[in-house]
């Protein structure tokens, strides 16, 4: 199944979109806008706007995909990709930034619910682990894009030129959106009315324990990882800890999460995705932990490689859960659900741990949301227990649904 058409086709897509929507991300978006004379508020909107399009935006994306397959939204989501960064060289203030930067961030709205199902849905067997090698792809992206949006933008004096380049790299993902094969997704000849199945997919992922765990233990981890993004930098260099050692820092965390994501799917599948999360959380906690204790240079090593690791322990995993737990005419909304609540974590995380650094400082801050992450490895564990201890239903001949019973052997 990783050998796929489908799966290499979207793996391709889905690389090859969001390198280049890094490229346009970072560092090169600062710097454009600020070339247009954007203050420090209005740069923070800039660069956040595209994450709250998605945080509104994915849930009724993922619901409109299971409703009408998962190609077409591909090459809606691509089209997005490839047209939009032709527009930059057409803005003239940051006014017209912001609505040019919402549009854009209607790509990766499109995107994530809609690959993330696709992927799901190819086969019930492996799954986490087909989601790790899919997630490495991914972050692959993350990583080779703003290191290539750097080399030119240092080669080239305008930076409206560097977003011309995105928009021909993002035309490449055409060639394998159009190869996709359309996915197991339930499209149905007689469909029911949008406002219908748009309140029944609401309902089921309201009602899902997989949706609201996967995106709460998203939330969680994310919160924590974009509260380090923001203040690591400014205190590491405020102790004396070298910004280029900062900068190493993050490129190891993401470097481990890479590597390990299709290990952590794959121990998904073989020890169980609860337990595999709940692992995660606690090492997420460890390193937590150890980056509030740790001290110099390296003092950032160990925390790097436990934050990466809980990571790829994490996010393949729940994004399966969600898969085994919600029906398959809905997986898209539940993969919509919980990609909101993963971007609601990215711009309330660093503002929640703002208030903490205020108050406590930045080691009190980091050591403290160690304590939420463990108590929720712990209730997963023991929802697992329960489950497994939970004593057997006697068959009763005469009970209403003593055909769905079974006799002990």
């Amino acid at each position: 199944m990783f050998l796929s058409r489908g799966f290499l086709s979207v793996t391709a897509a889905d690389f090859i979109a969001r390198s280049a929507y890094q490229m346009a991300k970072t560092p090169l978006l600062p710097f454009f806008a600020a070339s247009l004379g954007a203050g420090d508020v209005l740069l923070g909107l800039i660069v956040s706007v595209s994450t709250l399009t998605g945080m509104i935006l994915k849930p009724f994306i993922g619901i409109l995909s299971d409703r009408s397959g998962r190609r077409i939204w591909m090459l809606l989501g691509t089209s997005v990709f490839a047209g939009m960064p032709f527009v930059y060289s057409f803005v003239d203030s940051p006014g017209s930034l912001v609505v040019v930067r919402v549009i854009h961030g209607l790509a990766t709205a499109i995107y994530g619910p809609v690959t993330l199902a696709y992927v799901a849905e190819l086969s019930m067997s492996n799954r986490a682990e087909r989601l790790g090698w899919f997630t490495m792809a991914r972050n692959a992206g993350y990583m080779i894009g703003p290191a290539a949006g750097g080399i030119l933008l240092t080669r080239m004096d305008d930076p409206a030129h560097v977003f011309t380049i995105v928009g021909l790299i993002s035309c490449l993902a055409f060639v394998p959106v159009v190869l996709l094969p359309e996915s197991g997704s339930p499209v149905r000849r007689a469909r029911p009315r949008l406002s219908s199945q748009a309140a029944s997919a609401i309902a089921v992922a309201v009602k899902s324990p997989g949706v609201w765990l996967a995106g709460g233990m998203n939330a969680q981890i994310l919160a924590a990882e974009y509260a380090i993004k923001a203040f690591l930098p400014v205190y590491g260099h405020a102790k004396g800890v070298d910004i280029a050692v900062v900068g190493a820092y993050f490129a190891v965390q993401e470097g481990v999460h890479l590597a390990l994501a299709p290990f952590g799917g794959r121990l998904g599948d073989r020890i169980g995705h609860l337990q595999t999360v709940a692992m995660g959380m606690v090492t997420m906690a460890a390193g937590l932990v150890t980056l509030a204790l740790g001290e110099g240079a390296y003092g950032l090593l160990v925390p790097a490689v436990l934050i990466g690791a809980a990571q790829a322990l994490v996010f393949p995993s729940t994004v399966a859960t969600v898969s085994d737990t919600v029906d398959g005419v809905h997986i898209g909304a539940g993969m919509g659900f919980v990609g909101a609540s993963k971007n609601a974590a990215k711009v309330a995380g660093p503002v929640l741990a703002g208030i903490f650094v205020k108050w406590f400082g930045l080691e009190i801050t980091l050591a403290s949301m160690a304590i939420p992450l463990v108590a929720a490895a712990l209730g997963i564990l023991l929802v697992v227990w329960r489950s497994r201890n939970r004593p057997a239903r006697p068959f009763r001949p005469g009970a209403p649904d003593a055909a769905k019973q079974t006799t002990a052997p």
